[in-house]
Parts: structure tokens; C-alpha cells; sequence
């Protein structure tokens, strides 16, 4: 299982007029620890920053899973909670999960979400759907990129 952490890269970006800005970006690191996320982040991105940079957070984040889809340019979040019925007192318990989503737009995150979610035996409700402002996913065993390991 994946151990993602949330790194803000702060740097001064030039943007389209010319002008320059100092900004702080997020993007997820899958990593065994805090000193391995930072140590990721800031390898991921030598090569996109000119100029100096410093990673100015990295927190752990609690999500589960990710669902890929390399057409989509932003990331989603999903909170769904799985329903069970606990045998004895018949009573409903809903726990809630994080799952990150790649998607073009809104409607293609939900659509990759239900096709990510076929074949679950668990009963599910989407708590919420949301974008985030995760600029990249780094995984671990895919070295520069951010695409899905094809098998």
C-alpha cells in the first residue's frame, strides 16, 4: 500500500505576461517518510524550476487510492463511505474513504470513480467530490513519471 505525503514546493514562477510571482504548488509523493518525500519532491522537480526553490510543507495525507487516467489533467477527491451491517445489532456503519481521481473535468472524475469502483463487493455512497490543487502524482516505482504502470 502506497503512503502518500502532500509537498508544497514554494518557487518564483514567470507567468504568461512576463511578470514573476512567488508561489506555493502541492503535489503527492509516494514515500516510506517524511525525509523520503522531500528528498522525491525536490528530485521531481529540479528539472521543471529554474532558479532556486524550497519545499515548505510535507504532510501526510490519508488517501487510500488513486484511479488513473492519463487523458485527465486535474485530480479529484473522493470521499466515499462504505456501508456494512454490523450482524449482531443490525445497525448501518458507514467508514469513510479518500480516493484521488485523474480526470478532464468534473463528470469524467465521477465516470472514472464508478468504473474504478466495478467488480467492489462493498456497498458505497459518494460523500463528495471535489478538485484539488495537486499540480502532479509522483509514484514510487515509476521514477519521473506520474502515469500508471502498464503491466
Amino acid at each position: 500500500m502506497a503512503n502518500w505525503f502532500e509537498c508544497k514546493v514554494r518557487y518564483d514562477k514567470t507567468m504568461e505576461d512576463g511578470s514573476i510571482k512567488k508561489v506555493n504548488e502541492p503535489y503527492l509523493v509516494d514515500a516510506l517518510s517524511f525525509t523520503e518525500a522531500e528528498a522525491r519532491i525536490t528530485e521531481e522537480q529540479t528539472p521543471f524550476i529554474s532558479g532556486e526553490f524550497t519545499v515548505s510543507a510535507v504532510k501526510r495525507t490519508k488517501i487510500s487510492e488513486i484511479f488513473w487516467d492519463e487523458t485527465g489533467d486535474r485530480w479529484y477527491l473522493v470521499k466515499v463511505a462504505f456501508i456494512t451491517i454490523d450482524e449482531k445489532t443490525g445497525a448501518e456503519k458507514k467508514s469513510i474513504s479518500q480516493i484521488l481521481v485523474q480526470a478532464a473535468d468534473f463528470k469524467r472524475a465521477h465516470d472514472n470513480f464508478v468504473d474504478g469502483m466495478k467488480g467492489t463487493m462493498a456497498d458505497y455512497e459518494i460523500a463528495s467530490i471535489t478538485e484539488t490543487p495537486l499540480m502532479d502524482v509522483y509514484k514510487a516505482d515509476l521514477g519521473k513519471s506520474s502515469e500508471p504502470k502498464t503491466e
